[in-house]
């Protein structure tokens, strides 16, 4: 037997694996573009299987399509929407522009399964066919633009926002039992008034959540389709009353509330839905740096450095030197930072990329826009799990900070003035002295007022 069968496309034969469920056009791209060795997500293709699922059901419903072939086509659109068929999706993520040879990969794989569950042979469609049936009232143009929308969707609710909401209740957590532990404040790296450590985890819990509610928002234009748009947005070749009837099958199995592109045309040419969700993943990875760069710094030492904060010792430090902690998920959290911010800087650019009636860039944007979304939930909740919630306070050394600050001479400029609290502060911190030591001596004030103006809870309190 044969490793080889011959298919036959618009450009003439072309050799197929003989156990392949996919043919002609993905062979020629396999051919084509052996660049990264880099495929499209499970995810991706799940989609595309949910878009072929409510295509084909839409189709029937409008009478465009026989039945006992939509049937065929709806189980073989299952069983890749299942991730059964993941194997044969085989495209290189760099491909052909549009993502022409992806959906063709598609069209392929369920028209050859659809065709052996009525009885015949792979490679043989005359009892489906990958363009007039499966691909039936749909273009590269719209599907793949739609399958990037459903993607990015369902994995924000199924991945994202759960691992934000983990590290949201880590640090909230946090920030009530180290509400107590008052320690030195720091501005520009250098010592500032007090606030309590609860205080500064409780701004890092209200970072993450205020980016949870822009990434909310966000999420509103991904839920526009452009799918029934076809080739440029007219809907040609596309039955009347499919473009309904098909979000309806999409929301169906993809469990979400997309609905029609208020203007097909601006859903088909431009990006700016998936720009504007990118942009609140980039407020998140800001914050996520700016959380892990704290966490490294109110770690560091434990002798030479800040040492606010315990690290739990999740594994060794050093292959030298025994005994050694590191911040390590804060740095894994960094270095997936760094790469979310190539993933954005590229979706971004590829965005930019539109040019008259379409983006043919979409390969890469799906890719980037994915992975973005999935490292940043992987990265979070192992952050969450493994390091924010082991974390321990040094109680006393906090304190030892916070009393030894000459930044407390702040709290005296209503009673003294700015100029002369500055000089207080100025002697404290050369005769490595405190504030309050200083004052007392100098009379300032009666003992009663500065015990006031020098409680270091009292410091910590807004009045209301």
């Amino acid at each position: 037997m044969s490793d080889f069968r011959i298919e036959t496309d618009t450009l003439g034969e072309v050799k197929v694996p003989a156990d392949a469920y996919y043919g002609a056009q993905t062979q020629r791209a396999v051919r084509n573009f052996p660049i990264s060795g880099l495929r499209l997500q499970p995810e991706f293709i799940k989609a595309q299987g949910i878009i072929k699922y409510a295509a084909v059901k839409a189709n029937m419903e409008t009478g465009a399509l026989d039945k006992k072939i939509g049937a065929a086509i709806v189980a073989a659109s299952e069983e890749v929407i299942s991730g059964k068929l993941n194997g044969q999706f085989v495209v290189d993520a760099f491909q052909a522009g549009a993502g022409t040879s992806q959906n063709m990969n598609a069209n392929e794989v369920i028209a050859n399964r659809a065709t052996e569950i009525l009885g015949g042979k792979r490679g043989e469609y005359k009892l489906v066919h990958p363009n007039d049936h499966v691909n039936m009232a749909q273009s590269t143009n719209d599907t793949i633009h739609v399958a990037i929308h459903i993607a990015a969707v369902s994995e924000t609710y199924r991945r994202l926002f759960p691992t934000i909401d983990n590290l949201h209740g880590a640090l909230e957590a946090k920030a009530k039992e180290f509400d107590h532990i008052i320690k030195c404040g720091r501005t520009h790296l250098q010592d500032a008034v007090p606030i309590r450590l609860g205080q500064e985890f409780s701004g890092y819990a209200a970072m993450i959540a205020n980016d949870r509610k822009r990434i909310e928002q966000a999420l509103d234009g991904l839920k526009e389709l452009v799918i029934g748009g076809t080739a440029v947005g007219t809907g040609l070749n596309a039955p009347k009353g499919y473009k309904k009837s098909v979000v309806k099958y999409i929301n169906e199995k993809a469990g979400h509330e997309f609905r029609n592109a208020a203007n097909m045309f601006e859903a088909m040419q431009s990006f700016d839905a998936v720009v504007f969700y990118a942009g609140a993943l980039r407020t998140l990875i800001s914050s996520l740096k700016k959380i892990a760069d704290d966490i490294r710094l109110l770690g560091s030492g434990p002798l030479t450095g800040f040492n606010e904060i315990q690290l739990p010792a999740v594994q060794p430090g050093s292959s030298i030197m025994p005994g050694k902690v590191n911040p390590v998920m804060a740095e894994m959290l960094n270095m997936i930072c760094s790469h979310a911010m190539g993933n954005d800087a590229c979706i971004v650019h590829a965005s930019q990329g539109g040019q008259l009636e379409l983006n043919v860039m979409m390969p890469v944007i799906a890719y980037n826009l994915i992975q973005e979304i999935q490292i940043l939930s992987g990265g979070m909740n192992a952050f969450a799990d493994n390091c924010i919630g082991g974390l321990g306070a040094n109680e006393e050394i906090c304190r030892q900070y916070a009393e030894k600050s000459a930044a407390l001479a702040t709290a005296l400029n209503p009673i003294i003035g700015y100029h002369h609290a500055a000089k207080l502060a100025q002697q404290a911190f050369k005769e490595n002295r405190t504030v309050r030591e200083l004052a007392l001596e100098q009379k300032v004030a009666d003992e009663a007022t500065l015990d006031k103006a020098l409680d270091l809870r009292r410091m910590t309190e807004s009045p209301e």
